[in-house]
């Protein structure tokens, strides 16, 4: 008999867990056994699971949460609720979540594989279907802004072919987010993926860590050495901080791209390679090229397909999406339950303009975790977040009436606390009411 699909079952009841699993055995599943949310997201990541089984009532972080984020980063996957605590409300917001079906215990042999194959049925349905969002394709990507829209349209477009692609973007976008969505929802996914950050090598090396060398090419060079292009030969090579490569690399890079081929630090033959090269900067380069330090050429080269990563505050729709994944991430990290966030932090969150973009938004919602108890609330947020300016949009206004307008703004933060709205405009109180009067 052929073996059927990986079920992953999850209850903190232990008798539960067995039982469901004797039934799955003897209906020829597979079964992956979790006592924990926090057990069933490390068996998600690391195995593939045709079908998630899971109970509503759990310690810590509850069966409500596993679905949620299943349904965030596993939406093809079908979702079976098993509970012994049944109510309308819970069906409700359980299918609401993501679940497929609801199952209430006790529950006969027969009801439970007739749910599983019912559930498991939506999943050949959805092979068959067209996707209607190109967001939605790329878990690994999050948000839903017709700014992230244009992305995940870009990369469907190049996936399967070897183009040379330009990756733009402030620090902390996700650059290397997009390159390995690329790489791996691609025909060529299982290839070599090989990540180098040209900045962090120092420039005296990267031309051999880049291109290889032989024996005697240098001082040091003890045996012949392949580089990183031949080990991504098949694959991808994504060269991050390529403004960092001095002009001695960027010609070498050139003629990788022009002929296909490398030729190691100190050899004199070249070796054919195959591969798609992504290139990425939070570097303007064509200033750099009217300042010669970058080569035009080259740059031409490597924009065959340019993707542009947009600034957080040019997507603030998806900061909501972005904490949540952030909040249960660290949520199982530090308090092994879900953390959740009150609307006033929240609306601090989507008003702030994040320069340092979803790297600044992991650290402060990390931050927030540790600091808070159960819920992260203004309190636990940086004071960056909560006094922040808002210039005008309709034009410039005097220092005068910005000075008015930031006042009142510390002001109505405070409560109208003159004491610590003071403090935070570092003026003493006397000042302070001379400026509102």
């Amino acid at each position: 008999m052929l073996q059927k699909e990986n079920i992953l079952i999850v209850d903190d009841d232990i008798n539960i867990l067995e039982l469901l699993q004797r039934h799955l055995h003897s209906f020829n599943y597979h079964t992956y056994k979790a006592i924990s949310v926090k057990e069933a997201v490390a068996i998600l990541r690391d195995t593939e699971i045709d079908l998630l089984i899971t109970d509503l009532k759990m310690p810590e972080v509850d069966g409500f949460q596993l679905i949620k984020f299943a349904a965030e980063h596993y939406p093809n996957m079908p979702k079976l609720v098993v509970t012994g605590y049944p109510s309308v409300q819970d069906a409700l917001s359980a299918i609401k979540s993501g679940a497929v079906d609801y199952l209430v215990k006790p529950f006969t042999k027969e009801e439970l594989k007739q749910s599983v194959l019912k559930s498991l049925s939506t999943k050949t349905k959805q092979k068959n279907l067209p996707e209607t969002s190109e967001a939605k394709k790329y878990n690994e990507i999050i948000g839903e802004s017709e700014a992230i829209k244009s992305v995940t349209q870009i990369i469907e477009r190049v996936k399967d072919n070897k183009a040379t692609i330009f990756i733009s973007g402030e620090s902390g976008t996700g650059k290397e987010l997009v390159a390995r969505s690329i790489h791996y929802n691609g025909k060529f996914s299982r290839a070599p993926f090989i990540a180098v950050n040209c900045g962090g090598i120092p420039e005296n090396l990267l031309e051999s860590e880049l291109f290889g060398y032989v024996k005697g090419a240098f001082t040091g060079a003890n045996d012949d050495r392949e580089g990183f292009f031949q080990a991504a030969d098949g694959g991808t090579i994504f060269l991050d901080e390529i403004g960092n490569a001095s002009l001695a690399v960027q010609s070498r890079l050139l003629r990788v791209l022009q002929e296909k081929e490398v030729v190691k630090v100190g050899a004199r033959k070249s070796e054919k390679i195959d591969l798609r090269v992504i290139a990425a900067t939070n570097s303007n380069l064509r200033e750099m090229i009217a300042k010669e330090t970058f080569r035009e050429d080259l740059f031409y080269r490597l924009t065959v397909v340019e993707i542009n990563v947009p600034p957080l505050r040019e997507r603030k729709e998806d900061i909501p999406l972005l904490a949540d994944k952030f909040l249960f991430k660290y949520g199982n990290e530090y308090k092994d339950r879900y953390i959740t966030i009150d609307t006033e932090a929240k609306t601090l969150l989507q008003r702030y303009d994040w320069p340092g973009n979803i790297r600044e938004l992991e650290n402060v919602i990390q931050r927030a975790v540790i600091m808070c108890d159960r819920t992260i609330g203004v309190k636990d947020l940086p004071e960056t977040l909560k006094y922040q300016i808002d210039f005008p949009e309709d034009g410039l206004v005097s220092l005068k009436e910005m000075e008015k307008k930031y006042i009142q703004k510390v002001l109505a933060a405070t409560e109208n606390n003159q004491s610590k709205a003071a403090e935070i405009l570092k003026i003493d109180r006397k000042t302070l009411r001379g400026k509102i009067n």
